[in-house]
């Protein structure tokens, strides 16, 4: 007792201004680090000491101090009737069957630690980025390569379709059985070496793309694998990995687009004469790909058990099977036509279809787990197919628009040294850069046996939309060798085909307000899914749990935020040094401040939040950009942070803080907090002043633009997995070898420039004059024979096709596949 004393004398005998400084200094530090509840309590005493408090306050303080830290008297006093309350308000959003199942689909992954506000950035930075094995390699190097070889992306155009050939190499080497297990005649190859093959056909061709990810993506062979019955694998899997069966997967419904759960396909049980169950199957499915070539049908259907002869329920819900194709009553053949882009997308309907009821994937014990089915497996595929196809696509703008703009001239000057033309050079080749980065980042997860559905959604989603930013820029630098179609045109297809990514595996809309954020805010929040299932089975002890750990996790985001936003990030740590250092410490700014004012909305809009999409969206662009920055960091931490990187690195890191800064900003505009909404207004104008990131400025950009048109090793890099055509007749291949010629003949054309300019030589185009130079004596015999190559390769470069109206109105190929305008090209 009488230490006691002494120490409250002590406290007493401070002076104040010195008491209230460090009370505030210890209240910075508790709140900052996240201090545990009885550590405050502490506090307060000392502060209460510190300030010569009355002993009223002190016994007020005491009473509050044990209400909240007895865990048996705070569910008494202020947790259950707490908990009463937001039910009775209906506060937080009560959740559906089929909502529960999405969002409980999968797990939480590296997103979880980005919606902490204080991200564990050694765990991030710690994930594999993983490279593909000897028997991986050796597949891209061969059946890929050869595959790439045997096709040509206009001849598949004007053909509609694959030769026999192609298809049957296809099945020989198994590119519809890359995930089926070795046991069963797969490849078994990972979801890196899957993500990787898909990329490298798409930088070839985007519908031999989409033929090899369907039958290796959501369909029968991926819902046997974790779901069949062993007589299901053991039938189904061999013919799949040889493509003696060829699957598809129907999903999609008029009523039930992004709304799957509202689909009218049924299925009901009956018992046949012979004493079997058998499900009578009634559908109509649309924009089905493989359909009409398909074998065997996966369908997501409502089963009905009317007779109850598999149990007690009537309405057993979406469950998924097997049809074979040409069961009776199955109609096939037609086809949609998705923006010309010939790949095979098309209706099934089914009338009275009758076929056993083991034909349930998983068997009886399957039925009415098809959405769980349906959405664990889109958890993976998401983050594989489309985004493989966006990354292999921006490899290929990255280089060949590089190319063109070193090869292209205007007013006497390559258009790679216009600034106009730099700006968009720039975004392809950051987006590129940061592209690569998530698509092995978000594999590496995968193989490890991670299924993030929030993850796979934002890969889906911004892949995607950033694709279709790069094409839209590539065609604006190519002009004229864009729109015009044919086999010298590289960016036609991939510009008119992009909407198709958009509209598939979930809409971007959607995917980006209730899948990003909608359900991720509730899936990969600490607490909030605790809370919501505890309000919704009124489990009181569940909630006091939840609910007052949520408190102290807002409260110490808000000290984080303040004093990350004061100190630029500086007072966070990080694990790695150099160039990365600091945007390690802004993103555990970007971090706190986002699950602060995610906690905001979710107090502010509680249920009605979902609804609240235009808002929802915004926090969803933050969440994607910390986790694109995330994958960017470790790219460049996992690569030996190479210098000639370094743009295309910090391009992407400014790039995604620039995004996170304009997602902020339209929330502290617009977000509604009771009494509040002023007060995040001045924030909003704080945050203008203090920005976390602004856009890469137009140095960095130059830097990115000139590294893209540079020939060699780095150039190399950061292409690396795209098909490279070998030949000089080839759309890629001629500005790929008027490229190298460029560079060969460059110390050249400095000899010819400097002559013009001393008015030794006649102003006028280097091939017409390349001859009197060498008269001159202002350059070697060989080197006037370099000139002219290079001018006659660079004018045929920038030729584009032109056709016959025969042939333009027959749609034929009777030309060889990139051949178009006759080549003039000196070998």
């Amino acid at each position: 007792m009488d230490a006691i004393t002494e120490l409250l004398g002590f406290f007493t005998e401070v002076p104040l201004w010195a008491s209230i400084s460090s009370t505030v200094l210890i209240f910075l530090v508790l709140g900052f680090t996240g201090a545990p509840l009885w550590l405050w309590a502490i506090a307060g005493y000392a502060g209460l000491a510190g300030l010569n408090a009355p002993a009223w306050l002190f016994i007020t303080y005491t009473v509050l101090v044990v209400v909240f830290n007895v865990k048996a008297l705070r569910r008494l006093v202020l947790s259950g009737p707490l908990m009463k309350l937001l039910d009775a308000i209906n506060f937080l959003p009560k959740i559906s069957e089929t909502e529960q199942t999405a969002i409980e689909a999968g797990n939480v992954w590296v997103e979880g630690e980005l919606f902490s506000g204080k991200p564990n950035m050694k765990r991030i930075l710690d994930e594999d980025y993983p490279e593909l094995t000897e028997e991986e390699q050796a597949y891209m190097d061969g059946p890929v390569e050869q595959l790439c070889e045997m096709v040509t992306d206009w001849d598949v155009m004007v053909r509609k379709g694959f030769t026999d050939e192609v298809w049957e190499f296809m099945r020989k080497e198994k590119f519809f059985g890359l995930i089926v297990p070795k046991k069963y005649g797969g490849l078994e190859f990972s979801a890196t070496a899957h993500s990787a093959i898909v990329a490298k056909l798409a930088s070839r061709c985007g519908p031999l793309a989409t033929t090899v990810m369907v039958p290796n993506s959501l369909g029968p062979a991926e819902l046997l694998l974790h779901y069949g019955t062993e007589e299901q694998k053991d039938h189904y899997l061999p013919r799949l990995a040889t493509g003696e069966e060829m699957p598809c997967f129907g999903l999609t419904e008029a009523n039930a687009g992004s709304d799957a759960g509202s689909m009218r396909s049924e299925g009901v049980i009956f018992k046949g004469e012979d004493g079997n169950l058998y499900l009578r199957m009634n559908f109509e499915k649309r924009y089905i790909t493989l359909a009409a070539i398909s074998t065997v049908i996966g369908l997501a259907f409502n089963l009905k058990d009317p007779d109850h002869l598999i149990g007690d329920e009537e309405n057993r819900g979406i469950t998924c099977a097997l049809i074979p194709s040409d069961t009776e009553g199955v109609e096939l053949g037609r086809r949609h036509d998705p923006l010309g882009i010939p790949f095979y997308n098309c209706p099934i309907d089914g009338k009275d279809v009758v076929i056993p009821v083991d034909s349930i994937i998983g068997g009886v014990d399957g039925a009415g787990n098809g959405w769980r089915m349906l959405m664990e497996s889109l958890a993976v595929g998401r983050g594989i197919s489309l985004p493989a196809q966006s990354a292999g696509g921006s490899k290929v703008a990255t280089r060949a628009i590089g190319a063109y703009a070193a090869i292209r001239k205007q007013f006497g000057l390559n258009i790679g040294k216009f600034e106009g033309v730099e700006e968009p050079m720039a975004r392809i080749g950051g987006y590129t850069y940061m592209l690569e980065a998530a698509r092995r980042y978000t594999t590496g997860g995968l193989d490890r046996g991670q299924k993030p559905a929030v993850v796979t959604a934002i890969a889906k989603y911004n892949f995607t939309e950033l694709g279709r930013e790069i094409a839209n820029d590539a065609m604006d630098i190519v002009g004229g060798a864009g729109i015009s179609r044919g086999p010298r045109n590289i960016f036609a297809s991939t510009y008119t085909a992009l909407p198709i990514a958009i509209t598939v595996e979930g809409a971007n809309i959607l995917t980006r307000t209730l899948m990003i954020f909608g359900q991720g805010a509730i899936r990969c929040h600490p607490y909030a899914y605790n809370e919501i299932d505890a309000l919704m089975n009124m489990d009181v002890k569940k909630f006091d749990d939840n609910f007052w750990k949520h408190i102290a996790h807002v409260i110490t985001n808000m000290f984080r935020s303040v004093l990350l936003s004061i100190t630029r990030g500086k007072l966070a740590g990080s694990p790695v040094s150099g160039p990365a250092s600091k945007y390690v410490k802004k993103l555990s700014w970007a971090s706190a401040s986002f699950a602060f004012f995610t906690d905001l909305a979710l107090g502010s809009y509680g249920g009605a939040l979902k609804m609240k999409e235009k808002i929802a969206g915004r926090y969803a662009d933050i969440l994607s950009y910390l986790y694109l920055a995330s994958a960017t960091l470790k790219r460049f931490e996992a690569e030996g942070r190479r210098e000639a990187d370094r743009a295309y690195f910090e391009w992407a890191m400014e790039y995604s803080f620039f995004k996170i800064q304009q997602a902020f900003e339209g929330i502290l505009r617009e977000i509604k907090v009771p009494g509040l909404s002023w007060l995040f207004r001045i924030v909003g104008v704080w945050g203008r002043l203090n920005t976390i990131g602004t856009y890469p400025s137009d140095k960095l950009g130059h830097k990115v633009a000139q590294a893209m048109q540079v020939r060699g090793e780095d150039r190399d890099h950061i292409t690396r997995g795209m098909f490279l055509p070998k030949d000089n007749e080839s759309a890629l291949g001629r500005y790929e070898y008027t490229m190298r010629l460029n560079e060969e003949a460059w110390p050249v054309f400095k000899k010819l420039y400097k002559a013009i300019k001393a008015k030794e030589l006649p102003k006028e185009p280097y091939l017409e004059i390349a001859d009197l130079a060498a008269k001159k004596g202002v350059i070697t015999e060989d080197e006037a024979e370099l000139v002219k190559k290079t001018e006659i390769a660079r004018n045929d470069a920038i030729q584009v096709d032109e056709f016959t109206l025969e042939e333009y109105l027959n749609e034929t190929p009777t030309r060889p596949a990139g051949e178009g305008k006759k080549s003039e090209i000196v070998s």
